[in-house]
């Protein structure tokens, strides 16, 4: 790999399409010079600070050419390392002007407002690069225990004790690769390897990527109803219906919103011990909450020596999900029969990874990136609500935390999301929550875009909900 290059790329911004913004021009302009093998796969491209100051632009604008680049896979980038060209890119041949233009013109329209977005630009500062630093020191020839690293295990149990009410010794906490990756491990813990032989109990409607991974692995999947309030613990099947494991978000139900009174709480812990049924509490984005505090985890009113709740955590909303790192919270009879299976099938987070999140916790960081980001969310979430709580036709879900929101339509769902997408937004549908036919509606996010983007977002929809 080339060393950083000085900064004489001949960049043309402005002579070709003045029209165009600034970062449109300068990506098309860094895919012109790749194509050209000007820019040839490994070299460092310039850093943002140093190629604004020299084109006397702002420091803004090569963020966002830079980052579509990354999106497109034309740049790539890690913690602690300088921007490069791909270096898996192969020779690319230069598309015509038009092309280019009408690449440019569709990438600078689109707005992807599909939920499950953080707002990440703010996570890389001075904590961040510190705790990355740091961890670039731990010796190369150190092993990664299966469990995870114990700074990191240590720091999540401070984490969990003073941010969810949830006590645990650093020995019941199990490093993972995010939520996915962790629910993973536990069924195959629990299934002794063959997780075909599970039943696992799904929130209906539920988080469509975690409901997918029991099935993928070969477990019967039984949904099971929510209200507002979340999980309907009184409809639960019991006796040999009773599902082996089941997977629940009591304090922000996904998608609708509703948080798991304290009696249907305590019903659920006493149901699960009757019928031995090991709960997932999925602690997805408990942090981000906007009408209250966070409400406790559900893993706090259980017993940490002999109790039934597993809390799936990860840093995917309050930090960004490119990070895929996470943990599991045990009951200590889960312990030794998590450790045997990941002694098996080794530990996925990297040592330095982990370490570098171990000081990120230990540093207070988390905590203060946490508060400005449920800060910044609170106010997106009033534009929400103020552009789409009066529409006719429409019903907006509570959203007391969060990064997305609900809205119910009379209008057929299908119109919408495709008429949506033709004005360059993109949502997901409300129907894709449910197994089978669930209610007609849209789920968006509203933390990953700024304002000016998401105030563009709600006037079309908020146009195209009510269109006749």
């Amino acid at each position: 790999m080339r060393t950083s290059p000085e900064i004489t790329l001949p960049l043309r911004l402005g002579e070709q399409n003045e029209h165009s913004t600034i970062p449109v021009q300068l990506a098309s302009e860094f895919r012109r010079l790749i194509s050209e093998t000007v820019l040839s796969p490994g070299d460092v491209v310039p850093s943002s600070r140093a190629l604004a100051l020299h084109l006397g632009i702002s420091r803004g604008s090569v963020v966002a050419a830079y980052d579509q680049l990354l999106a497109e896979g034309y740049l790539v980038a890690a913690a602690g390392r300088s921007t490069v060209v791909n270096p898996q890119l192969r020779s690319v041949q230069a598309p015509s002007r038009e092309r280019i233009r009408a690449t440019a013109a569709v990438t600078s329209s689109e707005l992807d407002l599909r939920p499950g977005r953080p707002w990440s630009r703010d996570v890389v500062g001075a904590a961040w690069k510190s705790a990355w630093r740091q961890a670039s020191a731990v010796p190369a020839e150190d092993t990664v225990p299966a469990l995870g690293l114990l700074e990191l295990r240590e720091a999540w149990a401070e984490h969990l004790r003073r941010m969810r009410a949830v006590v645990r010794d650093p020995s019941q906490l199990a490093v993972t690769g995010g939520g996915r990756e962790g629910l993973s491990l536990l069924l195959l813990a629990l299934a002794h390897g063959n997780p075909s032989r599970l039943r696992v109990g799904v929130e209906e409607p539920g988080y469509p990527s975690l409901r997918r991974v029991p099935a993928r692995l070969g477990a019967t999947v039984i949904p099971v109803p929510v209200d507002e309030q979340g999980l309907r613990v009184s409809d639960l099947p019991t006796g040999s219906e009773a599902p082996d494991l089941l997977v629940v978000t009591p304090s922000h139900q996904y998608p609708l919103g509703g948080s798991l009174p304290i009696d249907r709480r305590q019903l659920l812990l006493e149901w699960a011990t009757r019928h031995r049924v090991v709960i997932v509490e999925d602690d997805y984005d408990s942090e981000l909450r906007y009408a209250s505090h966070p409400l406790p985890a559900l893993a706090s009113l259980d017993d940490p020596s002999d109790g039934r709740v597993v809390l799936l955590g990860t840093l995917a909303k309050t930090l960004t999900p490119t990070l895929a790192a996470g943990y599991l919270a045990l009951p200590e009879p889960l312990i030794d029969l998590v450790s045997s299976t990941r002694e098996e099938l080794g530990q996925p987070v990297g040592l330095v990874a982990q370490s570098a999140v171990a000081n990120y916790l230990n540093s207070g960081a988390l905590r203060l990136h946490t508060q400005r980001m449920r800060n910044r969310y609170r106010r997106r979430r009033r534009q929400v609500v103020q552009a789409l709580s009066e529409l006719p036709g429409v019903h907006v879900y509570p959203m007391d935390g969060g990064l997305h929101a609900v809205a119910e339509l009379t209008r057929p769902e299908a119109d919408v999301v495709s008429e949506l997408a033709a004005r360059g937004v993109r949502v997901s549908p409300l129907s894709q929550y449910w197994s089978h036919a669930g209610s007609s509606g849209i789920v968006f996010g509203f933390g990953g875009v700024d304002e000016a983007d998401l105030t563009h977002g709600l006037r079309l929809i908020a146009e195209v909900a009510v269109l006749r």
